[in-house]
């Protein structure tokens, strides 16, 4: 597999600044089973506005940093270690709070 494929994606699904994001696996090694695995970055002050999934499942797990999660609407704070879960027909979003990157490994599994 070639290198992993690093995307600076501005104003992402709303969010403020930009998110980077890096492709662990392509879409051959995805099987059709799944929509991402990535490593992605939150700068401070940087978010991943709200949006929500269908069709599809999206968890979070939290390497490095805090955010405040935003959980279908319930808002919680985020550290290394946590993980996240947003089923199929359910939003999230995620906004760096603290002075350090947040970076957490996203997967997208399809239903």
């Amino acid at each position: 597999m070639d290198m992993a494929e690093v995307q600076r994606i501005e104003n992402m699904h709303g969010g403020k600044g930009h998110v980077i994001i890096k492709c662990l696996l392509g879409e051959k090694e995805l099987n059709g089973k799944c929509g991402l695995y990535a490593e992605v970055t939150i700068e401070p002050g940087c978010s991943l506005g709200y949006h929500e999934h269908h069709g599809e499942s999206e968890t979070y797990y939290i390497l490095f940093g805090k955010g405040e999660y935003d959980d279908n609407g319930v808002k919680r704070e985020v550290k290394a270690g946590d993980v996240t879960f947003t089923p199929d027909n359910h939003g999230h979003g995620l906004v760096n709070i603290g002075e350090e990157d947040l970076v957490f490994m996203a997967l997208i599994i399809f239903d």
